[in-house]
This record gives C-alpha cells, structure tokens and sequence, in this order.
C-alpha cells in the first residue's frame, strides 16, 4: 500500500507561482510513474504532467507547458509541481497520482487526498 498527502495549495493572484508537493510513505519502491491531476469547479478531473520515477522523464498538458515543472526526489520520496505564471483557468482541485505494482504486479493507482489551488485577483 501506498500513502500520498500533498500540500502547498492556497489563494494566489494571477501571475503569482506555487509550489505543489506530493510525499509518498509505504511500499513506495513499487512505483513507476507520477502523475499530477486537476479539476476545476464542475468539470472533470484531467492529467495534467506526468513524470517517470526511474528517469524523470516529463510530459505536460499543453495548457501548463512553459509554466508548470513536475519534477520528483526519489531519496526524499517526494514529487512537486512547480506552476509559474498561474491563470484563473489553473483554479481547481489539484490531487497527485502515483502509478505501481501491486505483490501480483497488476498495475495499481494511488491517490492523494487533494490540495485547493485558486488563482483571483
């Protein structure tokens, strides 16, 4: 099993930066990608970076690109979602993401319990 608790969220004006945090406990050697998820006020929740755990290979929606950096410190079992340049359009729920095995090696999602991002003047 796996634990994810994030932190970092708030109220920020437009232009402002935050940055996100997302600690990971229990099996965590199991993981192999993170990803970090976004739902605005009555939509869906969408992917929004990912990130390898044995490399650190990014992917990023194009909406974030150039703005947000996902990045994760595997000694400190930690991922953080760096967002620059926030828009309104980046208000919402922002929860993290991590992708293992389980002891039967069926692919197993974690969640965190989700963090308020709001971006208004």
């Amino acid at each position: 099993q796996v634990q994810l608790v994030e932190s970092g969220g708030g109220l920020v004006q437009p232009g402002g930066s935050l940055r996100l945090s997302c600690s990971a406990s229990g099996e965590t050697s199991s993981i192999f990608a993170q990803r970090w998820y976004r739902q605005p006020p009555g939509k869906e929740r969408d992917m929004i970076a990912t990130v390898t755990s044995a490399d650190g290979v990014a992917t990023y929606m194009d909406s974030v690109k150039g703005r947000f950096t996902i990045s994760r410190d595997l000694t400190k079992k930690t991922m953080y979602l760096e967002m620059n340049n926030l828009k309104p359009e980046d208000t919402g729920e922002y929860t993290c993401n991590a992708r293992g095995r389980n002891s039967w090696g069926a692919v197993v999602d974690y969640w965190g319990q989700g963090t308020q991002v709001t971006v208004s003047s």
